[in-house]
């Protein structure tokens, strides 16, 4: 049985798209926004990028387990191989994000967000019984 060169280029085509996987997209660690942003913003932004990193480490452990799984069934079917994703998309954005929140915890630090002010309290003397 003789495949059509068509097939064979649309099966090329299919594997390499598979092994490129999800292209990273980081965050870019200083952005124009922060010369405005005050102590709850910087607040704000640092809990989101926080859920945003335990997202991106969920979807790097299913790329792990992808991966494997591919790499294990590739040695039976070694078209297989073609699924894996070597971008590492997930550790970049990551890594990205990370560098952010560090950014930003020097901007808290010079906005003196975690410094409480400290308000003088009034002390009044003890009654004394006559």
């Amino acid at each position: 049985m003789r495949y059509s060169p068509i097939l064979w280029a649309a099966i090329g085509v299919l594997a390499l798209a598979g092994c490129a996987g999800r292209s990273p997209q980081p965050v870019a660690v200083i952005q124009p926004q922060d010369r405005f942003m005050d102590c709850p913003a910087i607040q704000v932004e640092v809990l989101a990028n926080n859920a945003k990193v335990q997202e991106l480490a969920s979807e790097g452990g299913g790329k792990v387990a992808q991966n494997v799984a591919a790499g294990v069934a590739g040695l039976f079917i070694w078209p297989l191989w073609f699924a894996m994703d070597f971008q590492g998309a997930s550790d970049k954005e990551v890594t990205a994000l990370t560098s952010r929140q560090q950014y930003l915890a020097v901007l808290a630090e010079q906005r003196q967000c975690g410094s409480q002010r400290r308000v003088p309290i009034a002390r009044t003397q003890p009654h004394t019984a006559v």
